[in-house]
């Protein structure tokens, strides 16, 4: 599938912004952050600025994105209408309680509390449902599976965790409680990741040449001539292919900046105090942010739509 920089970074910010959010609401029910109110008006801010941006983003793909809106009247049917209805609704609870939580910090009631358990559900849900636009589609083998939405929760978080570790860092509040979430994460994400590529390497689609044509009573089936002489719509947004080579390498990156580096930084900033913690917990945040979007990319670049097989392709 061909890899657009609007849905990359889509998918990218707002899975960190739902993360970093999760973790504030969660954290401030738990009462393990810092009540400082321009740490969580940074974190906050941060958050729904990713959100925010993320979701304006994704418009950009759409050929008319001024009916954008049209979409959330299908959320019966589309996950796609379901993931804009829940957004749109997260806002909700999670900007009562961020209002609560920086101007009423001592007026905690039952109330807060329900609300604030709803913005933590909704905040799940409605990366789950982004999760599920990919994971909905059966032609694409790469995505039709269970990884897909467990990799998203899992980024979703871990993104989110790097984030608020720097932020609390960059405001002389560093918690070692966040650090080590933060260390665990991503020992499960790279995990994940392992398993998802094993899984994309030794696994093909049942579509094949023979099944999509309804020729394989009679043989293999192999492409004669090419049905027009210039690629269309549908080879270059989903036919698009990497090399194998450029995959292996953008693997590694992803591997090292996405996970090995993060991990490295953090821990060692148990060992250490004052600007220099400040400085690894930054470069956590910038090497985290490179990995996981090369991950994002990759995650497009990687997928086989179904539809390849009547250009060519030898499976999907």
């Amino acid at each position: 599938m061909h890899p657009a920089k609007s849905v990359i970074f889509f998918t990218t910010a707002s899975g960190a912004g739902y993360g970093l959010l999760f973790l504030l609401i969660g954290g401030s029910m738990l009462e393990i952050l810092p009540t400082d109110f321009w740490v969580l008006f940074s974190g906050y801010f941060l958050s729904f600025l990713l959100i925010v941006a993320g979701l304006l983003s994704s418009t950009f793909h759409l050929g008319h994105p001024e009916r954008a809106w049209r979409a959330l009247t299908q959320w019966r049917s589309s996950w796609l209408s379901r993931e804009g209805v829940m957004a749109i609704f997260t806002f909700a609870p999670t900007g009562l309680y961020a209002l609560q939580a920086l101007f009423f910090p001592e007026g905690q009631s039952g109330l807060m509390t329900l609300i604030g358990l709803i913005g933590l559900a909704a905040c799940a849900l409605t990366v789950y449902c982004t999760a599920m636009i990919y994971a909905s589609l059966k032609p694409v083998h790469a995505w039709a599976n269970g990884y897909v939405p467990v990799g998203y929760l899992l980024l979703s978080l871990t993104t989110g965790v790097i984030l608020l570790n720097g932020l609390l860092a960059v405001s002389g509040f560093w918690s070692g409680l966040v650090a080590w979430l933060a260390t665990l994460l991503l020992i499960f994400s790279f995990l994940w990741k392992l398993a998802y590529w094993r899984f994309l390497d030794g696994t093909k689609s049942i579509s094949t040449p023979e099944s999509a044509t309804g020729l394989g009573e009679f043989g293999s089936v192999r492409l004669f001539e090419a049905p027009h002489t210039e690629a269309n719509y549908l080879m270059k947004e989903m036919g698009f292919r990497i090399a194998r080579k450029h995959s292996a390498k953008l693997r590694r990156i992803v591997i090292f900046a996405g996970f090995v580096l993060p991990f490295i930084v953090i821990s060692l900033t148990f060992f250490m105090s004052g600007a220099l913690a400040v400085i690894f917990a930054s470069l956590a945040v910038l090497s985290a942010g490179v990995g996981i979007a090369a991950e994002r990319w990759l995650f497009f670049a990687e997928a086989r739509h179904t539809v390849g097989l009547y250009y060519g392709a030898g499976h999907a």
